[in-house]
């Protein structure tokens, strides 16, 4: 019951947070950043510390004790998901989520080798089937959840909510889970490797976002950016210098190994933004409540649980490769789909009160859902053949590192991926805001914060037509530049899927060649 409370909590808290992110940036503003550059701190901030972090946190699970490691990072998660829930500003927050991340990097890893090390034989097999369908039910209800709660209450409860899940998770973990230990760790950590690398995310993807808001002429931002720059530089020479080192680049001698980590770098990076900037623009732009952004979201869920584990024991009968490179591109296929959106497009306004609102209107399945029914079959296909192609390609006793290194690598894709696209949709967002009201001064920094990309104020009828003919051109400018994001995480996907077709081997289908 611990593991999995605690992989529900991870999981709601990344699906609430994202369906949040909108009502944070209206009810939370910032004299510092602009909404939209806020909206990705509060994102990225998390992800910077959880991906920094989790190998070495998989280390010190495995040397100081999983359930005591495990209690840790519960405590930290409650304390900071409170932290964050009641912070009064913007700064604060974000300051708060980075915390968050750091303590989320502790629950991770400790979940399955709770499980590996509690249960044997057949009770071990119900055990993981319990914990993946716990993490497939978060899936599903987790962006309807936490929509529903987001309009209903507050965009705090969407951390909140952490609190009394993560109580009754210390508890069934002080209480029922017997602790264990890797005698043979060494207790030898890279605290060096993980500052870098967090150095490194942080640095490029902070320093891009708050230059480009800028428009590159504040030296923090660039001073910033060239500092993570010299350590993303330094951290493969010293991953080699080191005695231990976090990433041990040894395994990447193994061609499925690198090819695999490319990909997931490439295909989670683009994954994590397309649904984090979907969900601004259907909410901010277009005007769904956050409930039926979340709603609009669980056909493509669906594939996930029903279809993954078919294609997964078919990775294994015939190899990953194809898997790997046709779910990529029918992903792909997906998100240009979404880059066909109108900016007429309209909104799905679900009011719990009114049943005459429960049903989407006919613009969601023509312009929504094609593209999420598409994009859902495709990750079914891709991920538990991309684990299957991961694990086989590292030694047995290096599988535990080469896991956490995957892990980690698929969230360090977020926050870079975002970074290059906060750039062209800003770009693209000011750009054509301009043409169309050439009397705004959109380099004024007081004009950035005020209006922001994919956040569109609501004119009330008796607003002066000229500020509703502004604001409608807040739209179409924020329709075209989420059209160029979904543009360029199209391709990222595609490179994803070239980049399998063309690097991975399928070992059983070799296997098969050489019996011949």
């Amino acid at each position: 019951m611990a593991t999995i409370l605690a992989s529900a909590i991870v999981f709601l808290d990344s699906t609430m947070v994202n369906v949040a992110l909108p009502r944070i940036g209206r009810e939370l503003p910032s004299s510092v950043f602009g909404v939209l550059e806020a909206q990705s701190y509060v994102s990225n901030g998390y992800l910077v510390t959880l991906s920094a972090l989790l190998v070495l946190a998989g280390a010190l699970n495995d040397y100081f004790g999983r359930r005591r490691m495990f209690a840790v990072g519960l405590a930290g998660f409650l304390v900071t998901s409170l932290l964050c829930g009641v912070a009064p500003t913007m700064e604060l927050l974000i300051a708060f989520r980075v915390l968050q991340g750091a303590a989320g990097a502790l629950l991770v890893p400790g979940s399955l080798a709770l499980l590996t090390a509690t249960f044997t034989g057949e009770a071990q097999g119900r055990a993981f089937g319990l914990w993946a369908g716990a993490s497939a039910a978060t899936t599903i209800l987790g962006p309807f959840l936490g929509g529903a709660l987001v309009d209903t209450v507050s965009w705090r409860v969407a951390f909140l909510i952490n609190v009394p899940l993560c109580v009754l998770a210390v508890w069934a973990t002080l209480r029922f889970v017997r602790e264990s230990r890797d005698e043979s760790a060494t207790g030898r950590f890279d605290w060096l490797g993980a500052c870098v690398v967090a150095i490194a995310v942080g640095g490029l993807s902070f320093g891009t976002i708050y230059s480009q808001q800028r428009e590159w002429r504040d030296p923090l931002g660039i001073a910033v950016l060239v500092i993570g720059a010299v350590a993303t530089v330094a951290l493969p020479f010293l991953m080699i210098a080191r005695p231990d080192p976090l990433i041990p680049p040894a395994l990447f001698r193994s061609r499925n190994f690198t090819i695999t980590n490319i990909s997931t770098f490439l295909i989670y990076g683009a994954l994590y933004v397309i649904g984090w900037f979907l969900t601004l623009f259907l909410q901010g732009t277009v005007g769904y409540t956050a409930a039926a952004a979340g709603l609009g979201f669980t056909p493509s869920g669906l594939f996930l649980v029903f279809l993954s584990s078919r294609f997964g024991a078919l990775a294994g009968r015939y190899g990953p490769r194809r898997f790997m490179a046709i779910g990529p591109a029918l992903m792909s296929l997906a998100v240009l789909w979404y880059a066909r959106i109108p900016a007429t497009t309209e909104a799905w306004v679900f009011v719990f009160g009114d049943p005459r609102t429960y049903l989407p209107p006919l613009s969601y399945a023509t312009d929504l859902l094609p593209g999420g029914l598409l994009f859902g079959f495709g990750l079914s296909m891709m991920v538990a053949p991309l684990t299957t192609a991961l694990m086989t390609s590292v030694p047995v006793h290096n599988a535990g590192v080469g896991s956490a290194v995957n892990n980690a690598i698929s969230r360090v894709g977020s926050p870079l991926v975002g970074a290059l696209i906060f750039v062209a949709i800003t770009a693209s967002f000011y750009s054509g805001l301009q043409s169309r009201v050439p009397t705004l001064d959109v380099n004024d920094p007081q004009t950035r914060l005020r209006i922001s990309p994919l956040n569109v104020e609501r004119p009330p009828a008796s607003y002066p037509p000229e500020v509703a003919a502004r604001i409608a051109a807040e739209r179409e400018a924020s329709t075209e530049a989420f059209h160029l994001a979904m543009l360029i995480a199209a391709g990222l996907l595609a490179a994803g899927a070239i980049a399998n077709a063309v690097g991975i081997e399928d070992q059983i289908a070799k296997g098969a060649a050489a019996g011949r």
